[in-house]
Order: structure tokens, then sequence, then C-alpha cells
């Protein structure tokens, strides 16, 4: 089974002589400021991540210039592959689809796309030795430097894919783990980034010709005085990877320290968080600009945000809360990846509330909702309430709404973009958010107002009175907070 989508119109331009030479990437055209503006907010990363995209300066530049050199950023042209194991063709067919967004995200042109039907991928070559003859003709044709396969690959795989169609093979981790390199761009990121490739790599490293040669064994100065064949050169690479891994896996311990400092002062002052998971592109980044204003970059792109934001927000009814972004999840997430960002996946472990965010204009909203729940899992943040929130409802099949809420009891639609819903699920987290557990009546001296402040702040106030001898206040409040109120209690009348 076959799917093609035709090539992009060819990269070449004409451009009038005696102009200067700049070679531009086309930019992202889908985002007005009439339109989204409202809804994103000021995204203040976005103008530096557009700044990326842009490739200037390629041509070189004489004393004396007569000629003028138009140079183009070359993307890699791939064709995708997938193995059919179980499911429907339509299923198979999103998948090959997710793929290609996946590699549009990473730069990559796709030309095409073939689909091979199996009870299991072959240990071999994936997709069977004659199916990869057929491959390597579909490569020639359309002249594709790369192949993406739809799942991981052994090393053994690789390879004898490679010789076969005689150009790049890579699989579905390798492209994500590319995609998160490209877009990580705090310190934590990067080095979570950098171990998870690292673990992808070690397995798979190859040499041939002098880098299997072997090192000089020990002795005095070598020569005939040596212990025995010493380690191959493969060998060296793989003692320094793993070096490198240790390294890499104390500073991110030492960078996880930072972020537990700053949620137990939360859980010092009583502060609820709220933390937004979900699958990548379902609208997360938009919701918590609609919700706090934060102005974090939002683009119809795969991954688009890796590093968690956490913005302070607060509920109709006046209680404050944090809000954490967290980072997208895909079917199949690489489990280096969900180990690599374990520390920044806890954030929704350590939450009191889950927003989980599906998008309701996608072709199959539950496979997503089950690969989000997946990951949950692997955190250990199953405890966790959890609030579904399909969202795109403005561009989704009415039906597929109505199933999505009748399978998903606590869920609520709403629309990022247009605001439909975001009053309801406010009030939706001010009544899901834990509550006080200690309800306490007191006569609160007015030399001592901090504590009715105290109590609006990290309590509910149920009444409120003020009196000739001070503030009779009934609340719900912490046990902190109640203890430093025990003192003015009233003494029960005789």
């Amino acid at each position: 089974m076959t799917s093609s989508s035709s090539p992009s119109q060819d990269n070449k331009r004409s451009y009038p002589e005696g102009l200067r030479a700049d070679a531009l990437m086309e930019e992202d055209v889908a985002w007005s400021l009439d339109t989204d503006g409202e809804r994103d907010g000021d995204q203040f990363d976005r103008s530096e991540r557009a700044a990326l995209r842009r490739v200037a300066g390629l041509s070189t530049e004489l004393e004396d210039v007569t000629e003028v050199e138009y140079r183009q950023l070359r993307l890699e042209r791939v064709v995708l592959v997938g193995v059919w194991t179980s499911g429907t063709a339509k299923d198979s067919e999103n998948s090959l689809a997710e793929l290609a967004a996946l590699a549009e995200t990473a730069g990559a042109l796709v030309l095409d796309g073939v689909i091979q039907r199996r009870d299991k991928p072959d240990a071999a070559t994936f997709i069977g030795s004659g199916k990869a003859m057929e491959l390597r003709d579909i490569v020639l044709e359309t002249g594709a430097d790369t192949v993406i396969c739809d799942g991981e690959l052994g090393p053994g795989q690789l390879i004898a894919l490679e010789d076969v169609v005689k150009v790049k093979v890579i699989d579905r981790t390798a492209l994500i783990l590319d995609i998160f390199a490209q877009h990580a761009k705090s310190r934590e990121g990067k080095a979570q980034v950098a171990l998870a490739q690292m673990q992808y790599m070690l397995p798979r490293l190859r040499g041939w010709g002098q880098s299997l040669s072997r090192q000089m064994g020990g002795g005095k100065g070598g020569g005939l005085a040596t212990r025995g064949p010493g380690e191959t050169k493969i060998e060296t690479d793989r003692r320094r990877i793993r070096e490198k891994m240790a390294k890499m896996r104390r500073e991110i311990a030492e960078m996880k320290t930072g972020r537990e400092i700053k949620r137990q002062e939360r859980k010092r002052h009583k502060v609820p968080s709220v933390a937004i998971a979900g699958y990548t592109n379902a609208g997360k980044s938009s919701l918590l600009n609609r919700l706090t204003g934060a102005g974090v970059l939002v683009e119809n792109s795969l991954f688009a945000t890796l590093d968690p934001t956490v913005r302070r927000a607060e509920t109709p009814s006046g209680r404050l809360y944090t809000l954490a972004d967290t980072v997208g999840f895909v079917r199949h997430l690489p489990h280096h990846l969900v180990e690599a960002f374990r520390s920044t996946m806890e954030e929704v472990g350590e939450s009191d509330l889950i927003l989980h965010v599906v998008d309701g204009s996608h072709p199959a909203p539950e496979e997503q909702l089950a690969a989000v729940r997946e990951v949950i899992r692997d955190v250990g943040a199953t405890g966790v309430p959890e609030i579904v929130v399909i969202n795109k409802a403005d561009a989704a099949d009415p039906l597929t709404l109505q199933r999505l809420m009748r399978n998903e009891k606590h869920s609520i639609a709403v629309s990022a973009r247009t605001g439909q819903g975001i009053e309801e699920l406010l009030a939706l987290i001010d009544t899901e958010l834990p509550r006080p557990s200690v309800e306490v009546e007191v006569l609160v001296p007015y030399t001592h107002g901090q504590l009715v402040a105290r109590a609006h702040a990290d309590g509910d106030v149920i009444s409120e009175e003020h009196t000739a001898e001070g503030t009779l206040l009934k609340a719900r409040v912490h046990e902190e907070l109640a203890a430093d109120l025990a003192p003015y209690v009233p003494a029960p009348l005789v």
C-alpha cells in the first residue's frame, strides 16, 4: 500500500541581476497579529525563533564584486516508510502523516510515503528484502537522500537497510531527538536532550577500516612490550560516551535542585499547582497564554516549546495558584526522552490538578489521550485529579466533541483561539483545586490584621464581620494557619 504526496515546487528561484545575495528560508505566515494576537499574547521568543530560520551571508564578497552568486539552503529530501502490523489502514496512514509532520518540523522535504503490511517488522531490514529493493527504486526515482522509518530500528536493521537503499536511514526516535535538539533553549533542556541523544547513540556506534584497529596495550614504551591487544577505537568511543553521560546526569541532578527549591517554596506557602499536559500541537501554550497572558511561543508545529513555563494565575473567587506548561507528548515517545526529561515531567506528578489538553479537530483524539496517559503513568502521576480539556472546539466535528465528552466524564470543550469555554474552565479549576481542610471561627484583634490577610490569601473565607473587639472570621484554612489562629478562638458562652 502506497500513499504519496507530490513534491513541493522546485526550490530554484530567479532573481534580478545586481541584487545582493541573501539565502532566505520562507517565513511562517500562518500566524497573524489581527487573528491570533489576542489569543497568543506577546510571544517574547517568536522573533528569536524566526531569526534562527534566516540564513544570511552565504555568498562570498570580494573587493571588486562583478558577479553575484545566489545560494539557497537545501533541505533534506526524504521518503517515509511504515509497517502496518495492527489496527486499520486509516490508523497506519495517520501514523505516517504524523511522521511527515515531524519530518517537516525538523526541516525536511517529504517526497513520498510507503506502508508495508506485515505481521511484524522484519528483523533484518524492517520491511523485508524484496520491499527494501522496491524502496531503493523509489529513492532513485524521487532523488531522495534520506529514508525515515516509522518505528525504532535496531543497529543491525539500520545498517542492513542502508546497504540496500544506498542512502542515509534514520528512525522515528532519531527524528524526534533531532527536533528536541533544535528547539531546546534552556541550559537544562539542552543537557536533557544531549543525554537522550547519547543514550540513543551508544548501541548504534559503528566503525570501519582503522576505526576498528586496536590501540597499543600497556608496557614500557610500547613496541614488543605489550600486555594484550588493547581496546578498539569503537570501544574507546563508547567509554568516552559513557563518561560524558555520567557527567551529564550529575549536571542535570544539580539543575534539578533549583526547581525543587521553588516547588518546596510554593508548597510552604500552600499555593496549589496546575499542570498542563497533552499531545504535541494540541494547543497547550495557546491555552496557557489565554489563561495567564504568559507570552510563550505559539506555532503550528510539533514540539514548538520544550522548556517548562510556570506562571501565576488566579481563580474567579480570588484564589492564587500556579499554572505550568510541560513538554508535549507523542505516540511512541522515545524512552530515552522520558528518562532524560523525568525531572521536567515531575511538574506533572507534583501538581494538584492536571489539565489534559487534547486536539478536538485531530482525526484520532482517543489515540492522543491514550499516548499521554501512558507517559503520565511512567512518571508516576496517576493519582493526580485530571480535567480533559478538548481544545480547538471551533474547528472540531460536533459529533467528535459529543463522543469525547460522552466517553470522558470529567471533560470540557474550549477554544483557546476564540475564548469559547474559557470562563467555564476557570470556574471548573476553582472547584477542583484542593481546599484547606481546617474550619475555624475566630475573633482576630485589629492589631493582628496580617492573620486576616493570610486567611484571604491562603484559605477560603466563609464569613467576615467587623466588631468592636476585632474581626469575627469564619474560614477554612490550612493546619499551619489554624495553629496561628488558635489563640483567638472565642470562649464558649456559659
